[in-house]
């Protein structure tokens, strides 16, 4: 399994990081992103094949989903290149209709995106199959329906697994626990303290979190451009003894 960073700068992009996008490959399937904030498709494009990809969202706030109207564009309308069939598409259950409002021709109507994406919405701790890979969702705490992702692969029993956004709660350890790789928030930096609750971590919570779950290696994102990725790090090392990557546009771990 191999997991592309195509963006992770938290809340807003930066230059030279989009926000949330990662690429998920595996031998014989079509490819997978998780997430697609703005600047994200562009990075997906240079790499990969738009027209095949499946899709899955951890949540609808706008740097986890606001690319995903150019996907469609790219799908439907590339002279060359569109996409010949449908792929899957996971997500919260609101997905089908707050996306389809934004790729819509008028304020009251909804894009119909059943023409190159078959929708399902996801349910807390069902596992489903997404090609060849499993993927799990964990409800998580944010202000709005959010999910941390679990994928594992059968062959190799590779799991790669993704925090989403969220504050301190046990379903990230559910959906971390002895994965080779989880990509986790630290949006706080160094501490939560005097921060709005229940949206985000700290680099100290991630750590704790991967470390209670058994992770191998611990990939801080979703930084913001003004928060300092060292103190973050400096903070994860406090409480994980694992390998820690700060994540970066174009970062790809392959386990």
């Amino acid at each position: 399994m191999k997991v592309r960073i195509l963006g992770c700068s938290g809340s807003v992009a930066r230059r030279g990081n989009p926000a949330s996008g990662y690429l998920v490959t595996s031998e014989g399937m079509s490819d997978v992103v998780m997430d697609l904030g703005p600047g994200a498709f562009a990075e997906l494009a240079s790499v990969a094949n738009p027209s095949d990809v499946h899709v899955l969202f951890s949540h609808l706030h706008p740097d986890h989903c606001m690319d995903f109207p150019s996907l469609l564009v790219w799908r439907r309308f590339h002279p060359q290149r569109p996409s010949t069939g449908r792929n899957l598409c996971y997500g919260p259950e609101a997905t089908f209709r707050h996306l389809g409002r934004l790729s819509a021709d008028h304020p009251d109507e909804i894009d119909d995106m059943s023409d190159t994406f078959a929708f399902t919405p996801w349910r807390h701790g069902e596992k489903v199959m997404v090609d060849r890979l499993f993927a799990t969702p964990f409800r998580v705490v944010h202000p709005i329906e959010t999910f941390a992702l679990r994928l594992e692969e059968p062959k190799t029993g590779k799991v790669l697994a993704f925090s989403g956004d969220s504050a301190v709660t046990d379903a990230l350890v559910d959906a971390a626990r002895g994965a080779d790789v989880f990509l986790c928030e630290a949006t706080w930096g160094d501490s939560s303290a005097g921060k709005p609750p229940a949206m985000h971590l700290s680099g100290a919570e991630a750590g704790a979190i991967a470390q209670e779950a058994g992770v191998k290696t611990l990939v801080l994102v979703h930084i913001p451009p003004w928060t300092d990725p060292a103190d973050a790090v400096n903070a994860a090392r406090s409480t994980f003894d694992g390998e820690i990557i700060v994540g970066e546009s174009g970062t790809v771990i392959e386990f």
